[in-house]
């Protein structure tokens, strides 16, 4: 599975692709595939996201899991505080799509 990512040119939040759009839940990520390049070099010129780049990931109980501890704490936030992690449905946050 080949996710991507990168960070939302207007917040610098971590997002990732949704199959038409950005997300900060990776819950929402989609297998972009063999044209996961091809996807980021079109949303780079965009100019919608920094520096998009593929992740090599697994389903773990329906859920994208990146397979480089790097790409896991970008998708679930810090590994120190777990308070501080980003919940799919965060009341702070919201169900936003970038």
């Amino acid at each position: 599975m080949k996710l991507l990512t990168g960070n939302d040119l207007k917040s610098g939040a971590v997002v990732w692709w949704t199959g038409n759009d950005w997300s900060i839940h990776i819950e929402d990520a989609v297998d972009a595939g063999d044209i996961a390049d091809e996807i980021a070099r079109t949303e780079e010129s965009a100019r919608r996201v920094n520096v998009p780049y593929v992740v090599e990931a697994e389903l773990q109980d329906g859920t994208p899991r990146p397979s480089h501890i790097k790409d896991r704490i970008r998708a679930l936030g810090p590994t120190v505080r777990p308070d501080l992690t980003l919940k799919p449905a965060d009341p702070e946050i919201g169900n936003w799509v970038i």
